[in-house]
């Protein structure tokens, strides 16, 4: 609101394959030439206004939690609650998306994620929210998430009349996610210095009518069920069973995994760290997380600007050293201008592996096997976060702020050897091939 069509015969992403001639593109056409798909270009720019008020939301939360509560440990284990939902959830979903209209499914997540943000905004501008309001309609929102997020994963390829621009609409996808998160927490900041965060709320409700709008207009050919041959549970397991059985796809997962466990969840104490350490209010909240979507999104725009997935694999151990080495810095960080350096490499190292994982996933994992891969790839990324919000305002309330992140940092450090090291006698998986673009 950031795997094959179930109707296989009538997506239009199989019909192109990386055999057919291609016009020579450069330049910023060729940074965005997946916004030629008039599908994918609706959809994005729905995403991009609702994400702006996501971003927001996400912000005046933990604000607003911390505002009524002080307590570090309160803040995970939101975290948790929020997101915790989807490390079940997720590869339930992706067995749906495998199965079922992707948009239909869409445009029922977006339509509860909206509902559920105007409870919240009607509760906080009436000066009647409480803390438990807070933990229980953020639990509602990580449920609508975990069936949301791996199907709209997975429906983005359903966009594209041309397969070989897959990479590019992922990268750009993110682009657009993280383009809100530059953006949204800043306006999230000075709206609650301002109105509250009440505000932010009401606003991110409204926003998720332009994605509805957006999936409302998008052309795709009729939906036909597959029929199957094996049950939901034994397609879920042999789902799970490919990802075990191809180490390449295995040990990726495995550093997302580990990263959203001890690196990712830092964000958590950012609201302390601005408090206690900084000494600042919304505003600064506001500027750090901005720093960090600025990072992100130049790490994207990077990533669609690549004329194919080749040496991805080597940008998914690099980054996440980045993103290590930036957090053990950043902990020890005392003065803003420094902090806000720091926050851009750590959303730059951020994004560079999730997204260079999201790609190779996508572009590696048999077709029909692709909804499950990218299941358990929410399941890692979003699924694994919460434990490790969890995890991290637990540590932070025992050992202090500075230890927490040098903790989470260096563990991202060592992740990131032990995958430089396999990854090499490893390879891509058998009849994987990187999808040649234009050049």
């Amino acid at each position: 609101m950031p795997d094959m069509n179930p109707h296989n015969a009538t997506s239009p992403v199989n019909h192109a394959g990386p055999s057919q001639p291609a016009s020579p593109i450069s330049g910023w056409r060729k940074t965005f030439r997946a916004l030629v798909h008039r599908n994918f270009r609706l959809f994005v720019s729905g995403q991009l206004v609702s994400l702006l008020g996501t971003w927001m939301q996400q912000m005046a939360m933990s604000w607003l939690l911390y505002r009524l509560t002080h307590s570090p440990f309160l803040l995970g284990l939101m975290a948790f609650v929020s997101n915790g939902p989807g490390f079940i959830i997720s590869p339930l979903a992706g067995g749906l998306s495998d199965r079922l209209d992707r948009r239909k499914l869409l445009m029922a997540t977006q339509s509860l994620a909206m509902l559920q943000a105007l409870i919240l905004a009607a509760l906080t501008l009436t000066g009647q929210v409480q803390v438990w309001h807070l933990f229980l309609l953020g639990g509602c929102l990580g449920i609508v998430t975990g069936v949301d997020t791996p199907i709209r994963q997975a429906f983005v390829p359903d966009l594209l009349e041309d397969r070989r621009d897959l990479s590019n609409a992922i990268s750009l996808n993110a682009s657009v996610f993280n383009g809100a998160r530059l953006v949204g927490p800043a306006l999230a900041g000075l709206a609650i210095a301002q109105w509250g965060e009440g505000w932010c709320f009401l606003l991110n409700g409204l926003s998720y009518s332009a994605v509805i709008i957006a999936l409302s207009q998008i052309h795709l050919k009729p939906y036909k069920p597959v029929a199957h041959t094996v049950g939901y549970w034994h397609s879920l397991r042999e789902g799970v069973a490919y990802v075990y059985h191809t180490p390449a796809l295995r040990n990726i997962l495995g550093l997302v995994a580990l990263v959203s466990l001890v690196g990712l969840p830092y964000s958590v104490l950012v609201p302390v760290y601005v408090r206690t350490v900084l000494h600042g209010g919304p505003e600064t909240l506001g500027f750090l997380m901005g720093a960090v979507g600025a990072g992100a999104l130049a790490g994207a725009l990077y990533l669609a600007s690549r004329p194919d997935e080749q040496g991805l694999e080597r940008l998914i151990y690099r980054a996440p050293t980045l993103f290590g080495l930036t957090l053990i810095i950043f902990s020890l960080s005392r003065v803003l201008w420094l902090s806000l350096m720091l926050s851009f490499l750590l959303g730059l190292g951020m994004m560079m592996q999730m997204a260079c994982s999201n790609i190779l996933l996508q572009t590696w994992a048999e077709e029909s096997k692709r909804g499950r891969v990218m299941s358990l790839y929410a399941m890692s990324f979003l699924g694994i976060t919460p434990f490790g919000g969890l995890l991290i305002g637990t540590m932070a309330t025992h050992w202090g702020l500075t230890p927490t992140l040098i903790f989470g940092g260096t563990l991202c450090l060592v992740g990131a050897g032990i995958f430089a090291w396999e990854m090499p006698r490893i390879g891509i998986p058998e009849g994987a091939h990187y999808l040649k673009t234009t050049s």
